[in-house]
């Protein structure tokens, strides 16, 4: 038992590592792609590896409450508030709960 303990820690352990690793490979790559754009084209924020959302703006009520809480949204999975990667609209997904068991 132990063993087996010791191994499936090893291994999320292991995925942790390669996670976090290409998270900062994605930070990096968008703030790169940032500062390599003139000054008064940096707009910190888009994609990076073609698909991967980026958020370096100053996190404003609005758009957190956009991306965090929009019931009337399509998407329940959305850009970070700040940061790389997605998020999840949880106004969303509590729509689609409400009117599962609503009908």
């Amino acid at each position: 038992m132990d063993v087996e303990k010791s191994s499936e820690k090893k291994s999320r352990s292991g995925l942790q590592k390669l996670y976090k690793a290409v998270m900062f490979a994605l930070v990096v790559a968008a703030v790169t792609k940032e500062l390599q754009k003139d000054p008064a084209d940096r707009e910190w924020h888009g994609t990076v590896a073609g698909f991967v959302p980026y958020e370096f703006r100053i996190p404003t009520f609005a758009r957190a409450k956009e991306r965090l809480w929009d019931p009337e949204a399509e998407h329940v999975i959305g850009p970070q508030v700040f940061g790389v990667g997605w998020t999840v609209n949880v106004g969303r997904v509590v729509a689609v709960v409400k009117d599962r068991f609503t009908d």
